[in-house]
């Protein structure tokens, strides 16, 4: 059993850095404006030898009213809470203990998970009154770090190792080894799908995830823009493992004006460019407005495999016009991906949820897929006989020689050409567009890219 850890405590102490720090990697936004974090992330962490779960939570804040904001995010640091092994209370040294700060250790102190006391910021002496002042919670010893600074994790290590073992008990050695199942060792080596569900704000996303999910994992509510990090959670659908990362909302460039946004877009970019198929979701009643388009295209331009969600299609109204105009423009607008998927469902009702699902795997599939190089020469013989390259810049007819698939994810193929320069780019789409009706690569993005030299198989036996 691994342990989980979950990172408490009020605004602005640091929790989303300590996160980061122990988890390696930037995955939590870090701002100086108090109450960025939301929704509670978690992550894969290490202090020295010991590997955890890490649960980075909003604010501890003093409102319990699910009406607002702050309930909502208090409501989702209590789950973090409850299921945790172990709760690690951060305070700000160098603020020392504020009201809102003894407040909390009060609380903690009387449920009965254990808590180790984290006096964050303790570089240098301007910590040194803080640390102190920490003792006066009654939680045990202050474990004096700085995240930002990555100091005193040696001490951290120590408060930590108990629980550790406690969770993950040596493996005694003479203990008979249970013989794993075949099948079962073939699904955990599959790797996950990463399914990043992006649109613009208010578009039901978080809504999304939370239902697939089945718990509401994610903050929603009616105002726009509540979530703001690029939230990861794993979960599985009929045996197939997922990566589901739910993202901020994304706005026209022009009205992105705060630091705190753009890091917010810069975060849904990121998590577009390593997702393997993007959701794009859309409301049912604003289908493909331009930000829609800008976002789609970005997807595309990325290699990712694409699937539009018309989300809340129970209060659509004119249906049928909707899904001639979504046609239409997926059409008109993005041509060089032929045949995207889409799929209408509502969230909030959990209309068109396996659905939504076959068709995230199905395109996972194609964009996955690879065809044999003979095959692939065969398909060439044919496209040109049927209608030749066009005459290049000197008066010769351009030869296409060879081609082979250079790579997946999305597929890529390489052709030789005589004189690649010269090749028109409507020709170049021909054998783009002939490449997906014969090898069922319809909906996502095909690259070409053509090579000066000979069949570098001519000359073998």
């Amino acid at each position: 059993m691994t342990l989980t850890v979950a990172i408490v405590g009020r605004p602005n102490v640091g929790k989303s850095t300590l996160f980061n720090r122990l988890t390696g990697r930037r995955a939590a936004i870090v701002h100086d404006l108090p109450g960025v974090t939301r929704d509670r992330r978690e992550g894969d962490a290490q202090v020295g030898d010991l590997h955890f779960r890490l649960v980075d939570t909003a604010g501890l804040e003093d409102e319990s009213d699910l009406a607002t904001t702050e309930g909502r995010m208090r409501a989702q640091t209590d789950v973090a809470m409850r299921t945790a092994d172990v709760i690690m209370m951060l305070i700000d040294a160098r603020a020392g203990v504020t009201p809102l700060d003894a407040h909390f250790g009060d609380l903690l102190r009387r449920q009965d998970k254990p808590v180790i006391l984290v006096a964050n910021k303790c570089e240098g002496r301007s910590g040194q009154p803080g640390l102190f002042e920490a003792f006066s919670l009654g939680l045990g010893d202050p474990v004096p770090v700085s995240a930002e600074h990555g100091e005193g994790f040696g001490d951290l290590y120590e408060a930590l190792r108990p629980y550790a073992d406690a969770a993950d008990p040596p493996v005694d050695p003479n203990a008979e080894v249970e013989e794993k199942d075949e099948e079962d060792e073939a699904v955990l080596a599959a790797r996950p799908l990463s399914l990043a569900i992006v649109g613009r704000p208010n578009v039901g996303k978080s809504t999304l995830v939370n239902r697939l999910l089945g718990e509401e994992r994610m903050l929603t509510g009616p105002e726009a823009g509540l979530t703001r990090d690029a939230i990861a959670s794993d979960w599985e659908w009929h045996g197939r493992r997922l990566t589901l990362v739910d993202t901020a909302g994304l706005r026209r460039k022009a009205r992105i004006e705060e630091s705190l946004e753009k890091l917010s877009a810069q975060d849904t970019l990121n998590a577009v460019r390593m997702a393997n198929v993007v959701a794009l979701v859309l409301d049912a009643n604003a289908v493909l407005e331009k930000q829609d388009l800008t976002i789609a295209r970005h997807v595309v331009e990325e290699g990712r495999a694409l699937v539009v969600i018309v989300n809340k299609w129970d209060i659509a109204d004119g249906k049928p016009e909707i899904l001639e105009r979504l046609k239409d423009r997926l059409a008109n607008a993005l041509p060089q991906v032929r045949g995207i998927p889409f799929v209408t469902v509502s969230a909030l009702k959990g209309l068109g949820m396996d659905r939504m699902m076959e068709i995230v795997f199905s395109i996972y599939d194609v964009w996955n897929r690879r065809v044999s190089t003979r095959p692939l020469n065969e398909w060439l013989k044919e496209m040109t006989e049927r209608h030749p390259p066009p005459l290049g810049g000197l008066g010769r007819r351009l030869r296409v020689r060879y081609i082979t698939q250079a790579k997946i994810r999305p597929p890529t193929f390489v052709a030789f050409v005589s004189r690649p320069a010269d090749m028109p780019d409507s020709y170049a789409r021909y054998l783009v567009n002939g490449l997906r009706d014969s090898f069922d690569l319809e909906g996502v993005p095909i690259r070409l890219h053509l090579r000066q030299g000979k069949n570098p198989y001519a000359d073998k036996d």
